[in-house]
Formats: C-alpha cells, structure tokens, sequence
C-alpha cells in the first residue's frame, strides 16, 4: 500500500466540488510518453484506490447498500432520505456520488488513453490498462445497478467539447462494466503488485457478482418482463465458473474471527480481494480526499471516532436487529454497539469502551436506554481514536474498508448452484456456506434456499453497502416479490425497541412507534434520479436512452 499512498502526489490537487468535473479531462503530463516506465505506471492508477472514490465512500456507499435496504435509519437527509424512499435529485448525496463515480470513470479512461500513447513495455502497460479497467468497470456496475441508465464514456474530451449527451441504456452499462471487468481478469497479474492492488483473482471475484446479477437481468428481457421468474442459466454458469477461479487459486480464505475483519491493523488481510486505500494517520479535514472519514458519519461517540462523530442518530432498523438469530451475537456485536458490551480495543487509555457504564459520568449508560437512539450505534467501520491507533486521526478511521471479501464469493458460488431451484442440497455449495456460518458461531444448513442466501448476506455484510444490491439482483426477475418485500418492512412506523447485548431484542411498551413518512414504493422506486444540476447542464438525461455502439470484440477465452 505504500506505493499507492506515495504515488497520491500525481492527482491530489484534483477537485471534487462539482459534480459536472467529470466531464473535463484532469492533467495527467506528469508522467506522459516516453517517461512512461514499469517504475512509475503504478503512480497512474493509485489514486483509483482512493481519491478518485471519496465522495462516493463518504455517504453514498452505505446511503444505497444499508439505509436503502432498511439496515439503517437516520434522521438526514444524507441516509433518512433513502431509507424512507423520500430521495430526489437534490438529497445532498447524490450529487457527490454521481460525480465520484464519474470521476473514477474518466480518471481510468486517461490512464488508459495515457499508456496506450506511450512506449512503455507490452506487459506492463496492459496491466496498467487492466487495473484502470477493473475500477472503471465497477464504476458502471454501480451506476447501472442504483441509475440504469447512463452515460458510457471512454474518452472526456468529446464530453467537454460537446457536454449534452445521451444516456446509454442500462442493458449496455451493465455490458460495458462486464466488459471491463472480463478484461481485467484475462491481463490483471496472478498476483497483487503491491499490497492493496487488485489482481486477476479480484476481477473474477466481481465478475461472480456481475453475472449472478446479470442472470435475472438477462432473463427478464433486460427489464422488459421484470417478473419472469427465472435467471439465465449462462450466465449462472459463468458466476459459478469466476467464483471457482478465487476459490481454486487458494490465495485467499476466511479470516478465522470475524471482529478481526475491521480492524485496522488487518487492513488487506486473507479475505480481502479489493479494498479502497486510504492513507492513516493524516487528519481528513485538511486532507480531503485521501482518508476514509465515513467513520464521521457512523460514530455516536468522540472517544470512538476521534473526536468528530455525529452517528448518534445512526441507527439500525427494528427489522434489521429482528433480522438476526439469537446465536449469531459474533456478527452482531461487530456491527452494532449494545448496552453491555464491552470493547477493549476503544478508548484503550481508560480501560476500553463498554456501553452501559456511566461510572465515569460521561453519559454512555443513556445510548444504551434512550427515546432517541433507539439503543444501538454503529460499530463496523468505527475504529477509536488517536490514541488507540496512530493511523486514526479526526475523519480518518484508518481502515481500507473492503468493497469484496471472499465471504462474497463463497455465497456468489452457493447461490449460483442454487440457480433456479428451490433450494439445493449440493454438498459444496453447503460446504462454502456453512463456512461463513461456522465463523460467525451458527451451526450449518443441511439444504439451502434463496431465502437462505438472502439472511446470510443481509447479516454477513450488514453496513458494507452491499444489500440493497442484493435485493436489485432478485427484483431483474422477481420485481414484484421485492416491491411487496419492501412494502412489508413497514417503513412509516419504526417500534419502540430497546436491546441490550449480547442479543435481547425487546419492543418497548412505555414508547410509541416512530411514525415517518415514506415515498412511494414500486418499480419507479428500484432506481435513483440523476442529480439536479446535472439535470441543468445536460437536459438529454430526459432523453430515451440511446443504444452503445461497442467497439471491441468481447473476450471469451476467460475459462478455457
């Protein structure tokens, strides 16, 4: 990681104070033409591990993947307006999110267009182009998961010169990001070049969730008959062959505590196949751009968060706690602070952090038991402080949050054998499952179904922004399942609840529901508007979208 943190100097002086900047293509004449070597390629793509992600990790990844699926609640906009489906062109995260994965788009595409023009070794520079690839293509697989339709661009310069542009349909963004995605796989090297950079393995991992996804999309028509029923058995196949490829290489495996996973100290560990770079120990706010200062919206406490935290109206869902098995207090504990739990590795310096202890009068004991709070915080992404950690620092949990671990692609396998039956017996399949349920104290399935599938993930990566992407893969070919799904979580009236750790879940008598107020929820639901002033600066995002011409041939070598 190293390398990476170092080579941030290249582009750091890029803004992101406009979410139309992605339209004007950045410098990048530090390293150009000649001076293009093995020696400082990888300065091109590093701040792809970053930089170029921040606004989109700052709110918008946990905005769709855990407020949008009902994991969370929060009274801001930034989160409340996703989980009571109450979002429009200016919640203030949009914006930002768009135009970060924007920016990931149009720095990978000069990169690639930067080593394509220069005399760099054959090898080298593909692999260069791969790694821009890989971000790239997941930039898209965003986009056309939370907008579907979208602008598919390979160079900016025709978008600065002309900036009213057409949305390319959601069937070739998503093609597109597979694309991508596929070539990274075939020229990304067998192993990492430096810690935290992607492999091919990382680009196989994707690709499983890329084509489970695409399996419903594809049989629905592509959107045309949303309730098809049943996925493309080829593209199951082709997600049960890229997860084969990760778990056959045996480079990665389960990291044995599941705690551990989000500890700072086991950044880039053995589950991880790609996580975001970020550089410790520097101080966000005057930095901006360079750390993972989520931490700032997730944190109830100071002593956890380094002072700046305001995650105290962050919250879980009476659905989601109702989610979880009594037994499955592991996982639990790890991604929700309770009254009574202890956290040793927090506030080293007075002993720790244990909730429901105001022996020092410092108001803890009340986020266990209050009106407001609903008795739990955020614990997965919160780190500590300073003290604890000297890669912590104010909005900066020093934590390279992973965006695939291999649990994912353990469950990418299960499902796809799963495929379009009710359920399945099939003894690897379990195998893989069971694994991740044994890690977190659970005893395993003798049979797996989708509903299964569907709880293991929702527990498994809770607060990784994962789950509402989850839900979008079922809706390509079951929408109505999901509609109705999202109808019953209830959404305009939260319970009264209290919990105490390690799992007492109990609605509260001496309170009543929360009431709020929620948009409507139907198919119109299942996708974001483009963001106002993109809206202003480009009126054809109205348009119909216009079908992609692709250029290149598609690779179709990548499990020979």
């Amino acid at each position: 990681m190293k390398k990476i943190i170092l080579s941030i100097v290249i582009i750091c002086s890029l803004s992101l104070a406009s979410c139309s900047d992605f339209l004007e293509p950045k410098s990048n004449d530090v390293i150009s033409g000649d001076a293009l070597s093995a020696d400082n390629l990888d300065a091109m793509t590093a701040p792809l591990y970053n930089f170029a992600w921040y606004e989109f990790n700052w709110r918008f990844n946990i905005a769709a993947g855990d407020a949008m699926s009902f994991n969370l609640q929060h009274n801001a906009d930034y989160y409340g307006d996703y989980t009571y489906f109450t979002f429009s062109s200016s919640t203030s995260s949009l914006g930002p999110a768009w135009g970060s994965l924007y920016f990931v788009v149009q720095s990978a595409n000069k990169v690639i267009i930067t080593a394509n023009s220069t005399n760099a070794d054959e090898t080298e520079k593909t692999q260069c182009i791969a790694e821009a690839r890989f971000m790239r293509g997941l930039a898209y697989w965003f986009l056309a998961s939370m907008w579907h339709n979208a602008i598919i661009s390979e160079d900016p310069t025709p978008l600065v010169n002309n900036p009213l542009v057409n949305v390319n349909p959601m069937k070739d963004v998503y093609e597109f990001a597979i694309r991508d995605m596929e070539f990274a796989a075939k020229y990304l090297p067998e192993s990492s070049a430096a810690t935290g950079r992607v492999n091919r393995y990382s680009a196989f991992g994707m690709l499983s969730r890329f084509y489970l996804a695409y399996s419903g999309y594809v049989a629905s028509d592509y959107g045309a008959n949303p309730n098809v029923g049943t996925r493309d058995q080829g593209y199951l196949d082709l997600a049960k062959k890229a997860a084969e490829k990760v778990i056959g290489s045996g480079k990665y495996r389960l990291l044995a505590n599941y705690y551990d996973l989000f500890k700072i100290d086991n950044n880039n560990n053995v589950e991880t196949l790609f996580a975001f770079q970020w550089v410790p120990g520097i101080n966000g706010n005057s930095n901006p751009g360079l750390t993972n200062g989520s931490v700032s919206n997730l944190a109830g406490l100071g002593v956890a968060s380094a002072g700046e935290a305001w995650g105290s109206w962050s919250n879980p869902t009476y659905n989601m706690m109702s989610e979880y098995e009594p037994a499955d207090s592991i996982r639990r504990y790890t991604t929700w602070m309770a009254a009574g739990d202890y956290y040793p590795d927090i506030d080293i310096a007075e002993g720790g952090l244990r909730l429901g202890d105001d022996s020092k009068g410092d108001g803890i004991y009340n986020i266990g038991h209050n009106v407001y709070d609903d008795c739990l915080l955020v614990k997965k992404g919160v780190t500590g402080n300073q003290k604890d950690n000297p890669a912590i620092n104010t909005r900066n949990s020093g934590l390279d949050n992973a965006m695939l671990r291999y649990a994912e692609v353990l469950l990418n396998y299960a499902e796809a054998v799963l495929g379009n039956s009710a359920s399945t017996t099939d003894a690897t399949a379990l195998q893989y499952v069971n694994a991740v349920r044994a890690r977190a104290g659970l005893t395993g399935k003798q049979s797996i179904s989708w509903e299964d599938l569907r709880h293991e993930r929702r527990i498994e990566f809770c607060m990784e922004g994962l789950y509402w992407y989850d839900l979008m893969a079922r809706a390509y070919y079951k929408q109505q399942e999901i509609i109705n799904y999202l109808l019953a979580q209830n959404r305009g009236s939260e319970p009264a609840f209290l919990f105490d750790a390690p799992m007492n879940l109990r609605l509260d008598a001496s309170r009543n529901p929360t009431a709020h107020k929620v948009g409507e929820i139907d198919d119109t639901t299942l996708g974001l508007p483009y963001p106002a002033n993109e809206i202003i600066q480009n009126s054809k995002l109205k348009n119909p979208p216009v079908p992609y011409v692709f250029t290149e041939e598609r690779i179709t070598d990548l499990f020979n």
